[in-house]
């Protein structure tokens, strides 16, 4: 397709060719791309996926084809937007400013990486977002770095993504794996606040490991 914006041979190349029709299109049996992350790139890139009823980058449906209850993915246009682009996207200054903030310590597994190695991702992940937010300001003071972003490996940056994505579906939130622990409310995602409110992701590891080990030894150390 000639207004494929995605190198030929690539999954993200055929996804494309396969959504060019702007129908909804089930991830099981049609789609390649099996990441959350992977959505998220592509409105990052200014790719308009289109929504649900609900508001949601996605929809879950019987599929046609493989007769499963599925997520579904669908292009809102084939035009990309410029403006989705410079909103979503993180510069390569504000990403080495937020680099040499956080000393190129891995949040996961606090762990000194090279720079080329490690991932700028927002606390509150963008499938959240109820609008593009105002984050690649290269002025951005210490403070707001510190509470807007966290360094991951590209893995671990993948495991938050799914975590993250699961919460929003499904509305039970993240844990680190193998520990269910969330120093502010509980598994479940708070029925009183917005899908769209960060308050909501207070408590969960992957909002701010950081601050989950603090609360975490607190209770171990009494």
């Amino acid at each position: 397709m000639k207004n494929n914006p995605f190198k030929e041979g690539t999954v993200s190349h055929h996804d494309f060719n396969i959504l060019s029709d702007l129908k909804w299109h089930c991830t099981k049996c049609e789609l390649k791309s099996g990441q959350a992350k992977t959505w998220q790139v592509w409105r990052q890139a200014g790719i308009q996926l289109d929504k649900d009823e609900r508001g949601n980058f996605y929809k879950t449906m019987v599929c046609e084809k493989c007769k499963n209850k599925t997520i579904h993915r669908k292009l809102k246009t084939l035009i990309i937007s410029a403006d989705t682009k410079s909103r979503s996207g993180i510069s390569q200054k504000l990403t080495k400013k937020v680099k040499e903030v956080l000393k190129y310590e891995e949040a996961l597994f606090l762990r000194k990486m090279p720079p080329k190695e490690l991932e700028v991702d927002h606390k509150f992940p963008q499938v959240r977002w109820g609008k593009n937010e105002d984050i690649n300001n290269p002025e951005m003071s210490l403070e707001e770095i510190k509470a807007k972003f966290i360094l991951l490996s590209r893995s671990n940056n993948l495991l938050k993504s799914r975590y993250c994505e699961k919460c929003s579906k499904t509305g039970e939130r993240g844990n680190f794996p193998g520990i269910y622990f969330w120093y502010k409310g509980n598994k479940h995602w708070d029925k009183n606040i917005d899908k769209h409110d960060e308050r909501g992701c207070i408590g969960c590891f992957w909002n701010n490991p950081y601050k989950w080990r603090d609360e975490l030894n607190n209770i171990v150390n009494k």
